[in-house]
């Protein structure tokens, strides 16, 4: 077998008659004059691309429809309890600017992973609603300020 500088191996041929073997049967070593030359090393073979290690990381980081199912399950139930929390602070007449501003980062964060009609009308109505209510906290407390300059 044959070995050329980088690439694949040439092909065997299988027995034959050795080199510096005379016709006679006796087995000669060459002299140093008749030895061929060191065949000069070759360029190094490329380095495999790492395209192959990130396709499958990026496989892996998607996950099956079990995974997006358990990830939108969560995102859901994350908007359920700001709802639950708008929910009860309307009730109590005590709801902040944070609460509407979680609720509105809520419901962006959602919007940006879905693809379902029906889900972007019901985020499109809680995001509505959410701007009315910031309106209303705008407006008393606007009105709240002209009071207290108005008493002064």
């Amino acid at each position: 077998m044959k070995v050329t500088g980088s690439g694949s191996a040439g092909s065997t041929s299988g027995a034959g008659r050795a080199k510096g073997a005379s016709g006679d049967g006796v087995f000669q070593i060459p002299t140093a004059s008749g030895a061929a030359p060191a065949a000069a090393a070759g360029p190094a073979a490329a380095v495999a691309s790492v395209g192959g290690l990130s396709a499958l990381l990026a496989l892996q980081e998607a996950g099956g429809p079990l995974e997006r199912r358990r990830r939108a399950v969560s995102r859901a139930g994350r908007i359920l309890d700001v709802l639950d929390e708008v929910k009860l602070a309307l009730i109590s007449g005590e709801l902040s600017l944070g609460q509407l501003e979680r609720l509105t980062r809520a419901v962006r964060e959602e919007r940006a992973a879905t693809e379902d009609a029906a889900l972007e009308g019901v985020l499109n109505e809680i995001e509505t609603r959410a701007a009315v209510e910031l309106a209303k906290l705008e407006m008393a407390r606007n009105a709240g300020l002209r009071e207290a300059v108005e008493s002064r």
